[in-house]
C-alpha cells in the first residue's frame, strides 16, 4: 500500500503532502469526525522494523511528555490500516517559509523568544531537541510560533553519545561529532535568530566578523553579545542551556526597548 494524496486513513483524508522524508511524510490531512485540518505525520511504509518503531515511539512519549505553549502538541498517535500516523495542529507555516522574506526586527524577537521559551522548558526536563532549524518552528495566527519534530529528541542529563544527525547548516560542530548536548540547541538557537536579524545563514568556521554583522549591527547591537556567545565553536564558552540563553535575550531585547524609547522623547 502507498500512501497518495486522497486516500483516506482511517478519519484522516490526505490533502496534499507538505513534506517528504527519509523516516516520514507529513500531509495535510482532514479529520472527518473533528472537521479540523491537521498535519499528519506518517512513515511511508505500513510495516515498520523494530529499530525505527521504537524511534518513532520513543519520539511520541517524548512529545506527548511536554505541554508548552510554543511546543507543537501532539493531538494523536495510533496505527491506522498498518500506518503509523501522528497527528498535530496544522499551522499557517513554517519560518523556513516566513524567511523567504524580510522580518522586521519585532518580529525576529517575537520568534526568537519563543523559541527559546520552548527549548529552555525543554531543556529543563533533560530534552535535547537536536534538530533545531526553521522548518522545525511552525507558525500560527496572531504570531504564535511553535517548536515541532522532536523526532531526534534525546533525553539525558549531562552530554550524550549520540549520532550525528540533525540538518546541515544548523547543527552544532560538536554535535555534528556525535555528542550533542543542550549546548548544540543553543547554537542551532543562535544561527537561526542571526539569521533573522542579520539577513544571512553564518557558515563553518563561524569566525566573527560574521557575514551580515552591519545589518545586525544596526537593527539590534544589543543583542550581539549574546549571538557572539552563543555561536561560539567551542561549546563550553556558549550558554549552559536554552534557559541561560533566554534570560540574556530578555535583557537585550529590554536594553532594544530603552533605546527605542529614548529615541523617541
Amino acid at each position: 500500500m502507498k500512501l497518495r494524496v486522497g486516500r483516506k486513513l482511517g478519519k484522516y483524508k490526505l490533502r496534499r503532502r507538505l513534506a517528504r522524508g527519509g523516516f516520514a511524510d507529513v500531509f495535510e490531512a482532514f479529520d472527518t469526525l473533528e472537521r479540523v485540518t491537521v498535519a499528519l505525520k506518517v512513515p511511508p511504509v505500513a510495516r515498520l522494523d523494530a529499530e525505527t518503531r521504537a524511534d518513532f515511539e520513543r519520539e511520541i512519549r517524548i512529545n506527548a511528555g511536554l505541554d508548552h505553549p510554543n511546543i507543537l502538541r501532539l493531538k494523536n498517535a495510533d496505527f491506522v490500516d498498518g500506518f503509523l500516523t501522528m497527528a498535530y495542529p496544522m499551522g499557517q507555516r513554517s519560518l523556513q517559509d516566513r524567511l523567504g522574506h524580510r522580518l522586521s526586527v519585532d518580529n525576529a524577537l517575537l520568534f526568537g523568544r519563543q523559541l527559546l521559551a520552548a527549548l529552555a522548558y525543554a531543556h529543563e526536563r533533560r530534552v535535547i531537541h537536536c534538530d533545531v532549524k526553521p522548518d522545525n518552528v511552525i507558525l500560527f495566527a496572531d504570531g504564535v510560533a511553535q517548536l515541532g519534530d522532536f523526532g531526534l529528541a534525546k533525553k539525558s542529563v549531562r552530554t550524550l553519545q549520540a549520532s550525528s544527525s540533525g540538518t546541515v547548516g544548523y547543527v552544532a560542530p560538536e554535535q555534528a561529532m556525535g555528542r550533542p548536548s543542550a549546548r548544540s540547541d543553543v547554537f542551532s538557537a543562535g544561527l537561526i535568530l542571526y539569521r533573522m536579524l542579520a539577513g544571512v545563514l553564518p557558515e563553518w568556521p563561524y569566525r566573527w566578523p560574521l557575514a551580515g554583522k552591519e545589518r545586525l549591527r544596526r537593527q539590534a547591537r544589543e543583542m550581539m553579545p549574546l549571538l557572539e556567545r552563543s555561536l561560539q565553536v567551542d561549546a563550553r564558552r556558549r550558554f549552559r542551556d536554552a534557559g541561560q540563553m533566554l534570560a540574556a535575550f530578555d535583557d537585550a531585547r529590554r536594553a532594544i526597548e530603552r533605546r527605542r524609547a529614548r529615541r523617541k522623547s
